[in-house]
Order: C-alpha cells, then sequence, then structure tokens
C-alpha cells in the first residue's frame, strides 16, 4: 500500500504555481509536500494532479492506497488516524475529506464520486491545517522549517564548520557532505540553518535561520539572507532576500530585495529587480485570486506569487501583492501591474509571448543549468498557451 496526494478541486487557488505543477510538488519549510509525507509516514508517495501535468510524475501502482489531500499538512495525531485506514473508510473534517482508503483502479479523481462508495467515515475533531492560497507557502515557511529540520537531521551530529566562518548555535547549523561553507556568518539563534550537498555559500555570505539551502544552490558573495527563507535545489542567489521560496532551478543572483514571496522553478531575476512586500500606507494588502476573479485580503506583508519559466529586466520594480504567470517576459518602466497573465510579454504596453519564441527562450535558459525543455514539459506549457488566460 502507498499513500497518493492528490490535488483540491479548486487548484486554482494556488495559480500560478498549479499551472505546471502539482500541489504536493510545493516546497516549503526544507522539503517538498510529497518529501514531507514520505518522511513523516515512512510509505512510497504517489501524486495525482490534473491530466495536462499527470505525465511530469511517476504512474500510480494498482492496488489500495491511502487517498490524501496535498493541501492537508501533517502531525503526528492525523498521521496516525489516516496510516490506520481499511479499504473504504475515511477520514474528514468540517471541510470535508482528508483521506481516504480505496482501490487505485476506482481513482478518486473526484471526491463527490468517491464519497458514496465509502464505508466508513471518521470525523477528526481536531484542527486540520492545509494550505488555502499560494501565498500561504511563505506564510507557514518558518514554522515548517523548523519541523522539518528535526526530521532531517534526527540522530545525526552536526558537522564542524571551517573556522573561517562566524557560527551562532553551531547545534542548529547542518550542513551535508560536499557543501562549500567558507568566511561566512550564520546566525541559528533565530532558527535552525541547512545547507544542502554541494552547495556553495561565498565568503562574506550573512545567513539568519530558519534558513534551507538546497543541494549544488550558489549564494553569492555578500549576500543578506533572512528567515524564514527556502531556496531550492540548483539556484543561485544574491542579494537581500527575507521569507521567500524559490522552488529551484531559478536564479536572482544580483543586488535588489526579494520579501515574502514564491518565485517558481526556471526563473530568472535580472540584476536590481526588487518586489514591494508593504503599503506605502502601511494598509492590508490585496492580491488576485484566479478561483474567484477577485482581489482578497492576504494579510499586510506580502510580495509576489510569481510561475515557472518567468524572467525580469534589470531593474524591474515589482508591486505589492503581484501575481505573475508562466513563462513571462517582464520588463518596462515604473511598477509593474499587479496581475500579469501566463506568457506575457512587456509590463507596459502587454503583448503575447509567441509560442515557438517562449520555448527557444526557457530552453536556452535550461541548458545554462545543462538541461533542456523535455517532450512532456513542452505539452504542460502548450496548455498553459492555450487554456490558461
Amino acid at each position: 500500500m502507498a499513500i497518493v496526494l492528490f490535488d483540491p478541486a479548486d487548484r486554482e487557488s494556488f495559480f500560478p504555481l498549479t499551472q505546471t505543477r502539482a500541489v504536493a510538488a510545493f516546497r516549503m519549510g526544507m522539503l517538498t509536500i510529497q518529501q514531507r509525507w514520505q518522511l513523516w509516514s515512512n510509505q512510497p508517495v504517489f501524486i495525482l494532479t490534473a491530466h495536462y501535468l499527470q505525465s511530469l510524475y511517476p504512474v500510480i501502482e494498482q492496488g489500495t492506497h491511502i487517498w490524501i489531500d496535498a493541501t492537508v499538512l501533517p502531525d503526528e495525531a492525523l498521521l496516525q488516524q489516516i496510516l490506520q485506514l481499511q479499504h473504504g473508510q475515511a477520514v474528514q473534517d468540517a471541510q470535508g475529506i482528508v483521506a481516504c482508503c480505496i482501490e487505485s483502479d476506482e481513482g478518486p479523481f473526484s471526491l463527490a464520486e468517491v464519497s458514496p462508495r465509502l464505508t466508513y467515515i471518521h470525523t477528526w475533531q481536531h484542527p486540520v491545517n492545509r494550505l488555502m492560497y499560494a501565498w500561504d507557502l511563505f506564510k507557514c515557511n518558518d514554522e515548517w522549517a523548523r519541523k522539518d529540520f528535526g526530521l532531517l537531521t534526527a540522530g545525526s551530529i552536526p558537522p564542524s564548520l571551517s573556522h573561517t566562518n562566524q557560527v551562532i548555535r553551531p547545534d542548529l547549523v547542518y550542513v551535508e557532505e560536499g557543501a562549500e561553507v567558507e568566511f561566512a556568518t550564520l546566525n541559528a539563534a533565530t532558527g535552525p540553518i541547512y545547507i544542502a550537498r554541494n552547495a556553495v555559500i561565498m565568503e562574506g555570505s550573512f545567513l539568519r535561520g530558519p534558513l534551507y539551502i538546497g543541494e549544488g544552490t550558489v549564494v553569492k558573495m555578500g549576500a543578506k539572507i533572512y528567515g524564514a527563507t527556502t531556496i531550492g535545489p540548483r539556484c543561485t542567489v544574491g542579494g537581500e532576500i527575507k521569507n521567500a521560496i524559490i522552488m529551484g532551478n531559478s536564479n536572482k543572483a544580483h543586488d535588489g530585495y526579494l520579501g515574502d514571496a514564491v518565485i517558481g522553478e526556471w526563473c530568472n531575476l535580472g540584476a536590481g529587480t526588487s518586489n514591494s512586500n508593504v503599503k506605502n500606507t502601511g494598509g492590508e494588502v490585496k492580491i488576485w485570486h484566479h478561483s474567484t476573479g477577485k482581489f482578497v485580503l492576504a494579510g499586510f506583508k506580502c510580495g509576489m506569487i510569481m510561475g515557472d519559466y518567468t524572467r525580469t529586466a534589470i531593474n524591474t520594480a515589482i508591486n505589492t501583492g503581484t501575481i505573475i504567470g508562466t513563462c513571462c517576459n517582464v520588463f518596462g518602466d515604473g511598477l509593474t501591474p499587479k496581475v500579469l497573465a501566463p506568457f506575457t510579454w512587456g509590463s507596459k504596453g502587454i503583448t503575447r509571448y509567441e509560442f515557438e519564441k517562449a520555448l527557444q527562450d526557457v530552453n536556452n535558459w535550461k541548458k545554462m543549468k545543462h538541461s533542456e525543455l523535455t517532450v512532456q514539459e513542452t505539452e504542460v506549457l502548450k496548455h498553459v498557451f492555450e487554456h490558461i488566460k
């Protein structure tokens, strides 16, 4: 038996991130949602998502599995209740089904279709934490970075760092084998710091926890990174970053500010690009919610959400509470609009990216990291281009 993490019916609440990925592939804290469930449950974990994205993930094995809403954030008591489910049983809360146990060939593509076939539903009386919006990722990042650090380092002895570094609370700093860290300042008094293998922390970097630096990521000289920040694998980062998530394979390599934000994969922020995360009035930030077609309140600090394959020109000024879609080329004077659709070209006098040109440009960027667009990724981009506005 395995676990299958399925997307919620309202995937659009997480646009633009779910335009090109499943919810279970979101990175938050020090793990993806899929990785977190694997470590918590010690079970193989598969992903069920929108049909046009399913080819990006391994085929789900046949058999009886536990199907879990991918937006659900685990706790120990809920996990044990879920793992005890037998065929035909489910756990629900006030918002609906949290998890159910069913044959894979029955396929819970729609919980409305699955529910009548369930023989027993346990109502969970305690609060179930769920992600509701894309910006919940950076709002929850501090909490989950701390939890994930304990999970990743349980039973391990923190390694010693080079004497060239200044380290506060070395017991909360973990550096995997192969990482290079020299002449840096690491302050884990505010939260744990985890640096994955083959990462490079250049001299003069200031790192403050909670913080995760992914495998093969480069932190450039003089970078200032505050918690709670998550930098995924194979990124290049510099300048000032605070309470942000970069999913992976993306660059913010130069000076400029990134705060209270989520950046997708294969993105590049040009030198001097900065985002505003607080309104000049000090009021609550409104941000576009694709699912309802309205602006919604997102708290007093909210920078931007940027979809995969998007790039900004040098000195781009990004407005407070901005949504930037998949595969945009953002440039222009003044503050950007608060909403940019997928495949936007420019930000003033906006036109649309030509699809073949967009593919060529994405491939150029991927080659810089010794990669290239796959057939599956190309089909996903084609779907977004043709069907998501």
